[in-house]
């Protein structure tokens, strides 16, 4: 085998190195839904990488009511295994026309199994409705980029490569042409 071939193989074998798939890569998706939570009913929407994650709670009116005025939420973390004392943030009533949602911003330190605790004010009380996530790593961090390149790198220079070879038998033919002319 030839050394471009073997590094070729050896690339292309780290691909078939099975490894942990990452539970979450996208958008947020919800873990809460449809669920009445005191005066209404909410989606409990999440991005659970670890670091900074988003989190937000679309609020519908119950049927024949409105969404109360004094309406606040918080919303709270905790490692399943109790590691870490539950973290409650704020929650800040975004900016939209159509529906009302709640924004927050809570932070995931490492990949396990999160208790998220919804806390829903209104009228001097307090309802509670609790989920649960995994907090996954974002792929592979800085080196994501170099893994989705390298197909595209390795299907540029194996192209360069054959067209550098016709190139050259084009060449040997050319030369091997005006030989026999000449002869």
């Amino acid at each position: 085998m030839t050394r471009s071939r073997l590094s070729l193989f050896l690339i292309s074998a780290l691909f078939l190195v099975p490894r942990r798939a990452p539970a979450h890569i996208g958008p947020p998706f919800p873990i809460i839904e449809n669920r009445k939570v005191g005066p209404v009913s909410v989606e409990l929407w999440i991005h659970p990488d670890i670091g900074p994650s988003v989190v937000f709670v679309v609020v519908h009116p119950l049927p024949g009511q409105t969404i109360p005025k004094d309406l606040k939420m918080e919303v709270g973390v905790q490692p399943e295994s109790g590691r870490l004392k539950e973290v409650l943030y704020g929650m800040w009533r975004g900016d939209t026309t159509d529906y009302v949602q709640y924004n927050s911003q809570v932070e995931f330190d490492r990949d396990e199994m999160w208790k998220v605790h919804l806390l829903v004010y209104s009228g001097g009380v307090t309802q509670h409705a609790w989920a649960r996530v995994e907090a996954t790593p974002t792929v592979l961090g800085s080196w994501e980029l170099l893994v989705y390149v390298l197909p595209f790198v390795a299907i540029g220079f194996i192209w360069f490569k054959a067209a550098a070879r016709k190139k050259k038998l084009r060449r040997q033919a050319l030369a091997a042409a005006q030989h026999r002319q000449s002869h």
